[in-house]
């Protein structure tokens, strides 16, 4: 019998805090969303190799965001609100939004963000997905799937973290107006 190591997740910003500057360099306009992509892809693979470097024989996936991970599974599961189904509903124009607002004159938008909420007694945030009359849950974001497969083909052994149903809906609030 082997011993299997593995841990929950891993911090998301990398050595030198590239994610928060190349996520800062896209929302300042000088980075592109495949740049974004692309350099969020080098981190995770960077992240996998130290992790296995390590000794562990799993590597988490699901773990990484551009953002917060409550937003990413309601992004995943279509908890978008109606204000924000006006920008790219499927990509980073509405995520970020979701998660900042926007304001540009220019398209005609004007939207605040998500209301943000401790995480438990922490001084971590995170932005609280807002349910509405009628809501439809539906795969909107294959990104789970994606990091697996990303790592797979890199050679590692993948674990999926995922958060739940259950406390997504417990940190979730009811949309204005809704019941």
């Amino acid at each position: 019998m082997s011993l299997k190591s593995t841990i929950l997740g891993f911090p998301r910003m990398g050595s030198d805090r590239q994610l928060k500057k190349l996520v800062e360099a896209f929302w300042a306009g000088k980075a592109t969303e495949q740049e974004l992509a692309d350099g969020a892809k080098a981190l995770r693979a960077e992240h996998w190799a130290l992790q296995a470097s390590h000794g562990l024989s799993e590597v988490p996936v699901g773990d990484f965001s551009y953002y917060d991970h409550v937003l990413d599974t309601a992004f995943a599961v279509g908890i978008i609100p109606a204000r924000y189904r006006q920008l790219d509903a499927a990509g980073t124009q509405a995520y970020f939004a979701m998660a900042r607002g926007l304001q540009d004159k220019a398209i005609g938008v004007d939207v605040p963000s998500l209301e943000m909420k401790k995480w438990f007694d922490t001084n971590y945030h995170y932005m609280v997905p807002e349910i509405a009359d009628g809501q439809t849950f539906a795969l909107g974001s294959t990104k789970i799937v994606d990091e697996f497969n990303e790592a797979r083909a890199l050679g590692y052994v993948a674990r999926p973290v995922v958060l739940g149903p259950v406390s997504l809906l417990a940190l979730s609030k009811a949309a204005k107006g809704a019941a």
